[in-house]
């Protein structure tokens, strides 16, 4: 089966003609995981905006969840579960107390602490919308094969357990 060259084998072969000094092979691999990236995040945006959440909203409320009964984290902790900035976590709990979807209260062994913790309404959001995201993964997956998605896996973690500190 001959396949027609896709737009990041366009951008290689103009960068061999332009530039044949230089080794574009990485492309193929960079530039295609990047293209993928964007169109996976734009797919999974479309289930977080169903909830009325961001992208970063849903992050934070399933690391909520997935801290089990009582539901509660630190915002230092928070920040490290969802990579993002201490100044950008607060601007989310903030929206999300807003909605009534998390609390915040002293935390009890040092009260200059505080403690996130989901609300009724939070968790029953979260565990919807946890549920569509689940289906859209999987729905996103479909396109491989079973055995081709385990040897994706499979490699991506190789991959990034080499370039991402433990």
């Amino acid at each position: 089966m001959i396949s027609m060259p896709d737009h990041v084998a366009r951008i290689q072969a103009e960068w061999a003609r332009e530039r044949p000094d230089v080794d574009v092979s990485p492309q193929g691999v960079i530039g295609r995981l990047h293209r993928l990236g964007g169109h996976l995040t734009d797919e999974l945006c479309v289930v977080y905006r169903r909830f009325g959440l961001s992208e970063g909203e849903f992050d934070l409320l399933a690391a909520l969840r997935r801290a089990g009964d009582p539901y509660e984290r630190a915002p230092g902790e928070l920040a490290r579960f969802t990579m993002v900035t201490t100044g950008a976590m607060t601007k989310r709990i903030d929206r999300l107390e807003q909605a009534g979807l998390v609390t915040r209260r002293p935390a009890l062994q040092d009260g200059r602490g505080r403690v996130v913790g989901l609300t009724s309404a939070g968790r029953e959001l979260i565990d919807q919308a946890f549920t569509e995201h689940m289906l859209n993964e999987q729905r996103l997956l479909a396109a491989l094969t079973g055995e081709e998605a385990a040897q994706l896996e499979q490699l991506l973690t190789t991959w990034l357990a080499r370039v991402e500190p433990q």
